[in-house]
């Protein structure tokens, strides 16, 4: 028996795969649902993301073709603000925010990138950190109003201790675009995440079990092969090397009645500390639903809880590295995923990883 461990988007494209070709699978999941984090419902009219807003973004045209086969996406270009001393500011850095921030008058691009240049700080020196990113992309100031102190809410590190992949993934941009990504396909799915998963495994040779954790199944199940896309230290959780450190966020909701909409955007962040928590979502902008109701969320980030975020600093990625020479001896185990991984995963990435996984190793036993 082939037994795939979790229902989130990596383990739904592998068992996909495999019933697509003819070979059954099981597939488990701890929780009581589908999905994994992007596992989202509707309530109150709205549709809300039980882990945080997720938005598919992709400039991949096989990923793009392959998630549009299991339901019906609407393009949706994301945006970001941040609220900075009660300004409201795009995320990424763009000419608007650097005038609001900074008391400038830039007009154009060339103006733009004449500020950046003399104020990003390079030092001629390599990006080791998400320190050195972000102050060789947006200078001291911005860095200081923007990104440290959010970064350390978020991560409970400073940049400096963070690897560059951290701040790597905003960009900056010389124009007033305010839009968060500049993939060629920016969507959300019509009728949610949950149900694309649920398509996804929508197959005779699928068998899906949810309720029932790993820690379990090892005991009960006798599998010829194992994908494994939970944390890859709790599978080696007999081995005795430390535990490697993850972040989780803690959910606040609040539900309002007879209310238009709770903020301007569906996402603000709150970059410095004078708010403990991280952003807040509204998610009735998502798709722009209507509801007589609103619900926000207001993320708090932490160590406890499930494991969301690998935290990559140089001592957990040496730690990672023994964790993996283990995985790669381990007979008819597989390891594919963010968490299995010990790597962030944007939805299209996760999915293009496991297609790939898959064609290269799996395909053909």
């Amino acid at each position: 028996m082939i037994l795939i461990v979790g229902a989130g988007l990596s383990g739904a494209t592998i068992a996909e795969h495999y019933a697509r070709k003819g070979t059954p699978v099981l597939l488990i999941d701890k929780r009581d649902h589908i999905g994994g984090n992007i596992y989202d419902y509707t309530t109150h009219g709205i549709r809300i993301s039980k882990y945080g807003a997720h938005l598919f973004h992709t400039d991949d045209d096989e990923v793009w073709n392959y998630v549009n086969r299991f339901g019906e996406w609407k393009r949706y270009d994301h945006s970001v603000i941040a609220n900075v001393k009660n300004n409201y500011v795009p995320i990424p850095v763009n000419i608007t925010t650097v005038n609001t921030l900074c008391n400038t008058n830039i007009k154009n691009e060339n103006e733009m990138k004449d500020w950046l240049i003399e104020n990003q700080i390079h030092n001629n020196k390599e990006l080791k950190n998400s320190e050195d990113v972000a102050l060789s992309r947006v200078g001291k100031h911005l860095y200081e109003l923007l990104f440290k102190q959010y970064t350390i809410k978020q991560w409970d590190k400073d940049p400096s201790e963070l690897d560059a992949s951290v701040l790597s993934r905003i960009p900056v941009r010389s124009n007033f675009d305010n839009r968060y990504f500049n993939d060629k396909y920016q969507a959300l799915p019509v009728e949610g995440y949950t149900s694309i998963i649920k398509n996804m495994i929508d197959h005779p040779l699928i068998t899906l079990k949810l309720n029932y954790s790993w820690e379990t199944a090892k005991h009960e199940i006798k599998w010829s092969k194992l994908i494994f896309t939970g944390p890859i230290d709790l599978y080696f959780n007999d081995i005795h090397l430390p535990k490697l450190e993850y972040r989780s966020i803690d959910f606040k909701w609040e539900i309002y009645e007879n209310k238009g909409f709770y903020q301007q955007n569906s996402v603000i962040n709150f970059p410095l500390d004078n708010v403990s928590y991280t952003r807040c979502i509204e998610y009735k902008h998502f798709l722009h639903q209507k509801s007589d109701y609103t619900i926000i969320c207001k993320e708090f980030s932490s160590d406890n809880g499930d494991p969301y975020y690998p935290v990559p600093t140089k001592k957990n990625q040496e730690l990672y590295e023994k964790y993996k020479q283990l995985a790669e001896i381990e007979p008819n185990v597989h390891f594919i995923g963010r968490l299995a991984s010990y790597k962030y995963f944007n939805m299209d990435q996760a999915i293009r990883n496991a297609i790939d996984y898959f064609n290269t190793y799996l395909k053909d036993e």
